[in-house]
């Protein structure tokens, strides 16, 4: 594995440390945001049982988006035909573009890697993280804020809440 992949996996694997330690937290900040947003937006008919149904969308998407960058699978993500054809096909399905801000992840990864060392990859993988801060939030979030819509609400809301907790 070269320098950038090896970033890479740290930037993924420094990701899962983070927000498995702040599931609770997580949690949380979807209740908050979630409702700030449905008020913010106006959605109609949303009652108590349609704001319970998206609250558990989020948390559903928060262990989803956590298990993403588990690093017990990180592994099958690199080097494998399969995976990278994998991988273009989710992000030609998505309703968010994410192929520029990867391109970006992976440049700046790049950019960081000439000097990777075991001794100073998790620092580097942090100051990625807060350079860059969660693949794919921001596409999610720029995607949502140019076309609110409620299919879109639980990745934007759990894209906030990641953003929050890795900045």
């Amino acid at each position: 594995m070269n320098e950038t992949k090896i970033l890479l996996h740290a930037y993924y694997e420094t990701l899962y440390d983070r927000l498995e330690a702040s599931r609770k937290q997580l949690a949380n900040m979807i209740d908050e945001l979630l409702f700030e947003e449905v008020e913010r937006q106006d959605y109609e008919g949303f009652d108590e049982e349609k704001l319970t149904a998206y609250r558990e969308a989020c948390r559903a998407f928060v262990d989803e988006r956590i298990e993403a960058y588990n690093p017990t699978g990180l592994q099958y993500m690199y080097d494998r035909e399969v995976a990278k054809g994998a991988f273009e096909l989710e992000l030609q399905l998505d309703w968010y573009d994410s192929r520029a801000e990867f391109d970006a992840l992976v440049a700046e990864a790049r950019g960081r890697s000439e000097n990777v060392t075991d001794e100073n990859v998790r620092e580097l993988a942090a100051e990625l993280i807060g350079q860059v801060g969660a693949f794919p939030d921001k596409s999610i979030i720029a995607g949502y804020e140019a076309m609110p819509g409620l299919q879109k609400l639980p990745d934007y809301i759990v894209s906030r809440a990641i953003e929050r907790i890795v900045a």
